[in-house]
């Protein structure tokens, strides 16, 4: 364990480095820093952290740049998350609030994400798995089709066509409609199979059939597995921090693939800001980058991830607490639905 002066000359390195991108000498760290010990004290602090693997000397009479150890030691130790400025969080419910439907709430999400951030956003649609079942709608679309809407209390919606034997005429349609919002409305939907199987029972030998195939439409819905959806933006922030082609490839072409995506969102905690840094990345090609994330949904809970992909050097305090403001109000957004 590091005492007190040393996580202080690190947490000096990492703030210099992540500022000038370039290696940070002891006399730099004595006119920068108010450390209140001499030069030498600071080269032999220096010389522990580099033994200890937490900074590294990228050549021969160069200063000291942080390693992924150091950044982690960094990150675990940080006292508090940059607070957003009051300017920063009305910009930020200014941009969510005027959104008209989930996608637009995705796509301003993401974009607002990456310009508050300069990084490569991310930002996972709500689970299905995770929601509720807001309200069932059946429209008639014509004598032997229906179109069962299923619309989720995370604003997610699911149309499924039915192609039924007989047509339901407007009474029936009604009392159905009435009946599946009865037993499915306010249940998640992994609950939903237990309080409807029933409902067939309830109707008339002519029309028992077509309500059982709206029925099985409905579950099939409610239990099968959904593709989990990702959008992302600010690619281009990738040329910021990404010397030539050849190692811009590997990033791109990792980011390209949707189950990538969705293993880097997927250690994110439930009940934090997560960071993964460096080669702790289990995708190939992500070993130079970091990974700052959260769970975002109604009433505090988790429906979804959200995150941002950027260089190892990146300044996490503020990364950290731009995740966190846009997570929190995409939550308060999807509960005032």
């Amino acid at each position: 364990m590091l005492d007190e002066r040393k996580l202080s000359v690190l947490r000096a390195i990492v703030e210099d480095y992540v500022r000038t991108l370039e290696p940070v000498g002891s006399r730099a760290l004595v006119e920068r820093h108010s450390l209140g010990v001499s030069p030498a004290t600071i080269r032999n602090d220096m010389a522990v952290l580099e033994e200890e693997g937490f900074i590294a000397q990228p050549h021969t009479s160069a200063g000291r740049v942080p390693t992924d150890k150091g950044y982690r030691l960094f990150v675990d130790r940080l006292t508090q998350v940059k607070p957003l400025s009051p300017a920063e969080r009305r910009a930020i419910e200014s941009f969510l609030v005027g959104a008209v439907d989930l996608d637009d709430v995705m796509s301003r999400s993401v974009r607002l994400l990456a310009q508050l951030t300069r990084q490569v956003a991310l930002v996972q649609y709500p689970s299905l798995t995770s929601s509720a079942v807001r309200h069932v709608e059946i429209v008639c679309l014509s004598e032997h089709r229906l179109l069962l809407v299923l619309i989720a209390d995370t604003g997610r919606i699911e149309q499924r066509v039915v192609e039924v034997p007989a047509a339901l005429d407007d009474e029936t349609l009604a009392h159905l409609r009435a009946d599946l919002n009865e037993a499915a409305g306010g249940r998640t939907f992994t609950e939903v199979p237990d309080h409807v199987t029933d409902l067939p029972e309830r109707y008339a030998d002519t029309v028992r059939p077509t309500v059982s195939i709206v029925l099985a439409t409905l579950l099939e819905t409610v239990v099968e597995r959904h593709e989990e959806r990702i959008v992302m933006g600010g690619a281009s922030n990738l040329a910021r921090y990404v010397d030539g082609y050849d190692g811009l490839q590997p990033v791109l072409e990792a980011l390209e693939e949707q189950m990538v995506l969705l293993r880097l969102l997927g250690q994110t905690r439930a009940d934090a800001v997560t960071v993964t840094i460096g080669h702790e990345n289990p995708v190939a090609g992500l070993g130079h980058t970091s990974v700052v994330s959260a769970g975002y949904g109604p009433n505090h809970g988790t429906v979804a991830r959200l995150g941002v992909v950027g260089p190892t050097h990146m300044d996490y305090p503020s990364t950290m607490a731009s995740v966190r403001a846009v997570a929190r109000y995409l939550g308060e957004l999807l509960r005032n639905e």
